[in-house]
């Protein structure tokens, strides 16, 4: 028998082997149509049962990517939730009633709702291989699992690791849910199949978690547990900007002693959640970062070598992050000091990406070279300038590495805010030359903006974002132009809130207006982290093309408060961290949220009009992105569109008539 997405083969056994393999997509999405279809399968498996059923899937390299998120985004309502909710619970309960053994074998990425899948199976066996991850993510779009995904791996794993995936929605190996009780069983690949045949013929028992485990999910600790959790949350999210995580603990805490009860309880609680704003601006922040990954995958760029220049914190990161990425890596600098420290650096960045991997750790290091005299420039395929922002010597170096270049190599610069005409009329190939700027801390900081100057030849950028798609960023065109897009729209921010220090309001004021509103980070902290001599060199560039003019603060900067790196800039600094005032105050805190939020945003609708880049929805993907802007408002540009150009336009108004001419309303409003 067969269906569209689904089919099933008996063996001589009479086990039913259920493939999943959704028509013409690249991977298998647990969509309401796939849904319904495997549920009338297992209404007839209920009629005429077989020895054992295993559900696997056809995918080369997944198993189930999990719901379709692109139904999530048509519920219009709560009603309309719970029944999406109650057609997901049906098919889990019906599964998980099964009177024969059920076996879920997966391979690949198994995500979400195929995760659910299979937790209402008997057993799970997974494949060692590295492209097996599993996963609850909902948190990430704004909801919890809601297929009976909580209540069913708190069975299998215990609360706390139970409650710890689903909160994090971090995706584990297989190694690490064999280890939380997730999964039954990892093999190899080859041993997968009869691994799965095993348990169907089998059904050996589960082993009763362990007695300090099972206590955990009693009700006289819940709610003390709970409350350790809430607070936990609290230091990464704020309950008005992010309710799921706070839902889903609340729904352990008063439900998790009958099961039956959760799962009702869990379908209500997603359904409410599903129609928040929050819930809403994740879904489409989930979208823009697909839609920045696809900007990579209009050509192929094989590189097998990658030279860097510049030895300091940000070359040296560069570096480093390529050989993580698998790349053969060479890293150039003047001094050998500066490369020595660079290669010390990389160890910490390999210990902590690869954690107790040793092989992993090695790998690395052999892949990363410190080249004092550019032997690799020659071999190179990619070239990428990390040296300080200088453009004279900038240009000397590009006259002075073009002739050892390959044709074929392309020079990426790193720069911040020269515009690429001013560095690539130099070059005899002037079209080799791309912007390719990386955020600090380069590998936190998803964004890699591909900067396109006048003379940039198309396939160069073509490359430049195949290559930053390929190192794990999310690589985003844009049209070379001081400041690029995220210094551009973040300067007006930082300028406003060094102004204000001017003006005497406490910088923790500031930083808290930002926080309040949704930032990770205040700007006055934010300034102190990046460098003010850096804030100072890219604001002056902006203040020289855009008119910006800037504070007393910056154009008086002390070499010895330089902000974090000094120990001392806008704050004091104590083992990394700033020594704040807690009882710092203002009378009107409104008005510094204000202020710093409409700066930026203005500052982004002029991006708009200019064409900065491509569409709209670009802007708000790099400042999310690119800054950490508020994932939960779904950018600026959205959030100008939810709140209101009317309203919004008259704060401006109020604050031009306050504060002058910086706050009048740039051209680009109209043309949201």
């Amino acid at each position: 028998m067969s269906e569209n997405n689904w089919t099933i083969e008996h063996d001589d056994n009479n086990i039913a082997w259920v493939h999943f393999d959704s028509p013409g997509a690249s991977a298998n999405l647990l969509s309401q149509v796939a849904i319904k279809e495997l549920d009338n399968i297992i209404k007839d498996f209920e009629q005429n049962l077989p020895r054992a059923l295993v559900i696997l899937s056809d995918k080369k390299d997944s198993f189930i990517f999990g719901a379709d998120i692109k139904e999530f985004t048509a519920l219009e309502n709560k009603e309309q939730a719970l029944a999406f909710m109650h057609n997901g619970h049906d098919l889990m309960n019906r599964l998980e009633a099964l009177s024969c053994p059920t076996v879920s074998m997966i391979h690949g990425l198994c995500f979400g709702g195929g995760t659910e899948l299979s937790l209402a199976c008997n057993h799970i066996v997974a494949s060692d291989d590295k492209k097996t991850k599993i996963g609850l993510p909902e948190i990430k779009l704004g909801i919890h699992p809601g297929y009976g995904g909580t209540a069913r791996s708190i069975e299998r794993c215990g609360p706390l690791a139970a409650m710890n995936i689903m909160l994090t929605g971090r995706a584990l190996t297989a190694r690490s849910a064999k280890k939380i009780n997730l999964i039954d069983e990892m093999v190899p690949v080859r041993q997968l199949k009869a691994a799965a045949e095993y348990f169907a013929l089998n059904a050996p028992k589960r082993k009763q978690l362990p007695f300090l485990t099972r206590i955990t999910n009693s009700s006289l600790l819940r709610p003390l547990i709970a409350a350790q959790m809430r607070k936990q949350v609290a230091t990464k999210a704020k309950a008005e900007h992010y309710p799921a995580p706070y839902s889903l603990i609340d729904l352990w805490k008063k439900y998790a002693g009958n099961k039956k009860l959760m799962l009702e309880k869990e379908a209500m609680a997603v359904a409410d959640l599903a129609t928040t704003d929050t819930a809403r601006n994740l879904v489409r922040v989930f979208f823009l970062q697909e839609n920045l990954k696809s900007q990579g995958k209009q050509t192929d760029f094989d590189v097998k070598h990658v030279h860097v220049i510049g030895g300091g914190l940000m070359g040296g990161d560069i570096a480093s992050w390529c050989a993580i990425q698998g790349y053969s890596v060479t890293v150039q600098d003047q001094s050998p000091q500066a490369l020595a420290q660079t290669i010390k650096r990389a160890q910490y960045s390999f210990n902590k990406k690869f954690k107790r991997d040793r092989r992993a750790i090695r790998d690395a290091n052999d892949r990363l070279m410190a080249d004092h005299r550019g032997a690799g420039i020659p071999r190179a395929d990619i070239i990428i300038e990390a040296i300080f922002e200088d453009k004279d010597v900038k240009r000397t170096l590009y006259e002075s590495i073009e002739p050892r270049m390959k044709e074929s190599a392309i020079l990426a610069t790193n720069t911040s805010s020269i515009k690429l005409e001013d560095l690539s009329s130099c070059l005899k190939n002037p079209g080799r030359l791309v912007g390719l700027h990386f955020f600090n801390p380069v590998a936190l900081m998803p964004l890699v903006e591909i900067i396109r100057g006048n003379e940039t030849d198309e396939t160069v950028v073509q490359q430049a974002l195949a290559f930053g798609k390929n190192i794990g960023k999310l690589p985003l065109a844009v049209k070379s132009s001081p400041g690029f897009l995220v210094n551009r729209i973040l300067m007006p921010y930082i300028l406003e809130a060094v102004t204000m220090v001017d003006e005497g309001i406490p910088a923790e004021v500031i930083d808290k207006a930002a926080t309040d509103y949704g930032m990770p980070m205040g700007p006055i902290e934010l300034a102190d982290t990046v460098g003010l001599d850096i804030c100072k060199s890219v604001a002056n560039i902006l203040s020289e093309a855009l008119g910006m003019p800037l504070p007393d603060n910056l154009k008086q900067l002390s070499d010895k408060k330089l902000g974090k790196k000094t120990g001392e800039g806008f704050y004091q600094y104590k083992g990394n961290k700033p020594v704040k005032n807690k009882r710092a105050s203002y009378s009107d805190p409104q008005e510094v949220q204000d202020r710093l939020v409409m700066r930026l945003l203005n500052e982004a609708t002029a991006c708009l009009r200019e064409g900065i880049v491509e569409d709209k929805d670009l802007i708000d993907a790099g400042v999310i992105f690119g800054t950490g802007f508020a994932p939960f408002r779904g950018g600026p540009l959205e959030y100008i569109r939810s709140c209101g150009i009317d309203k919004l336009s008259q704060n401006m108004a109020s604050l031009q008539a306050k504060f002058g001419v910086r706050f009048e309303r740039d051209g680009g409003w109209d043309e949201l």
